[in-house]
């Protein structure tokens, strides 16, 4: 068996540090978190005054609102740890107490699961809160049906495409070659 000449070897060093420049935009994905963060106290902030005057309808709306935030911080989160351990590196953390045990373990396929789960609930909590909307005026106009047709569809255009990575998942396991 020859060995592989000096210059492949080094294109081929070259090309797996080219990993590291996903660094940046897993940091950028922190800032994101933080900007969510804000912006789910800032929403806490408008709505706890209100807590004594709200209808129950006002209230959860409010509270799909802060799930709806919440949801993206952890799809967020989900895409950062899984994202730079699955393509940067592996993160040295084992002895962390608090450590989730899902991390190391999320592999690409069930990274694009989770992925699009989240976008599925945060895009069905959305549907969920314009409903609640219907007969009140929305930005200053009322919903009309033909915005709630399209936010339907495009929610069930979320689940019917996580349903088929599902689909292609499973009959990739079931064969012996990828």
């Amino acid at each position: 068996m020859s060995e592989k000449p000096a210059l492949e070897t080094r294109f081929e060093r070259g090309l797996f540090a080219a990993r590291w420049l996903m660094a940046p935009m897993y940091l950028g994905l922190v800032v994101s978190l933080a900007i969510l963060a804000i912006t789910f106290m800032r929403e806490l902030a408008h709505y706890a005054p209100q807590v004594m005057t709200m209808t129950s309808e006002d209230t959860i709306l409010a509270v799909l609102t802060l799930i709806d935030l919440t949801l993206a911080g952890n799809l967020l989160l989900i895409v950062l740890f899984s994202g730079y351990e699955n393509f940067v590196s592996k993160l040295d953390i084992a002895e962390t107490v608090d450590r989730p045990s899902w991390m190391g373990t999320v592999d690409f396929s069930g990274l694009k699961m989770k992925l699009i789960a989240s976008i599925v609930a945060i895009s069905g909590i959305h549907l969920l809160k314009r409903f609640m909307e219907i007969g009140e005026t929305h930005s200053g106009t009322p919903l009309d049906a033909s915005q709630l047709r399209w936010l339907v569809i495009i929610h069930l255009t979320f689940v019917a495409s996580g349903v088929l990575l599902a689909v292609m998942d499973w009959v990739t396991s079931r064969t012996d070659r990828h």
